[in-house]
């Protein structure tokens, strides 16, 4: 059942869609964020940001498109593990290039080129973001290349964001790409929260989410989430929700310890992270 009402919230605090709204600016989220309006105001021409699942990097993403302002045009492909053709047709898609279906790839890269020139003459600056990028064949990272050549006297013409997991790096390790590799003159690797950073973010998500009372969680059941959790901010969110619901079915307002260990035990990614003194349920 909903423990929206129960609580006195407007929406869940703690779904895993990323959600604007939501944006909590941690130190190491805002220094990538920091590092991601640098990079384009400077119209550098690739730009990677790397970190473990559920750090945060969608979000972090969609936080920096909604940032740019109108002398950018932005472009967002959320599933890069694609033939360097379905690529430059996902970019055409996102530009609103009209192509003709049945062109070859050579076709779809002249108007992609023309319309880059075009954004060009009009003092428009594209970004390209890519999603997962560690899922990226080598010959599609190629051809995401060839595409940043253009450029002018001052700048790129495309710059392109490259968002990863670890993963990532040993991708663009390989030799076969050194010249992309060559080209990322800004990245930044995702931390996980702190302890202190947890309990910030807990209560930052409740109060966008429109609670306004005692905290639901005690000091116990932060330092709890913390540790089971590993800083993940999903994995936070996953343990908050799951715990809350706990309470919820005891008729309680506040999470404690107990909870939180519970929901770990309904929680595989989470029971992976927890400290070897961390208490074992039996079913």
């Amino acid at each position: 059942m909903n423990y929206v009402a129960h609580f006195g919230l407007r929406e869940p605090a703690f779904g895993i869609t990323p959600d604007t709204s939501f944006f909590f600016a941690c130190r190491s989220i805002q220094e990538a964020l920091n590092t991601l309006l640098v990079a384009v105001a400077n119209g550098e021409g690739f730009i990677k940001i790397t970190g473990e699942v559920g750090t945060g990097k969608t979000l972090l993403c969609r936080k920096f498109l909604s940032s740019l302002d109108d002398r950018f045009v932005s472009a967002y492909v959320h599933n890069p593990s694609i033939e360097p053709r379905t690529l430059l047709r996902a970019i055409c898609d996102e530009l609103r290039i009209d192509v003709d279906p049945s062109g070859d790839q050579h076709h779809v890269l002249k108007e992609i080129t023309g319309a880059l020139l075009k954004f060009g003459v009009s003092k428009k600056q594209v970004v390209l973001c890519m999603d997962e990028t560690q899922a990226m064949p080598f010959e599609t990272l190629e051809t995401l290349r060839l595409l940043t050549n253009l450029e002018t006297e001052k700048r790129k013409l495309l710059q392109v964001v490259l968002f990863g997991q670890p993963e990532l790096d040993q991708k663009l390790a390989a030799e076969s790409i050194r010249q992309l590799r060559q080209r990322i003159m800004f990245q930044y690797d995702l931390k996980a929260l702190s302890a202190e950073e947890v309990a910030g973010y807990v209560a930052h998500r409740l109060t966008i989410a429109g609670y306004s009372g005692t905290p639901l969680f005690d000091r116990s059941a932060m330092k709890a989430l913390w540790e089971a959790s590993g800083g993940v901010p999903r994995l936070v969110n996953i343990l908050a929700h799951k715990s809350l619901l706990l309470v919820y079915g005891e008729g309680g307002q506040c999470a404690g310890k107990r909870h939180v260990e519970a929901a770990v035990e309904d929680t595989p990614a989470a029971a992976g992270l927890r400290p070897w003194w961390w208490p074992r349920f039996a079913g």
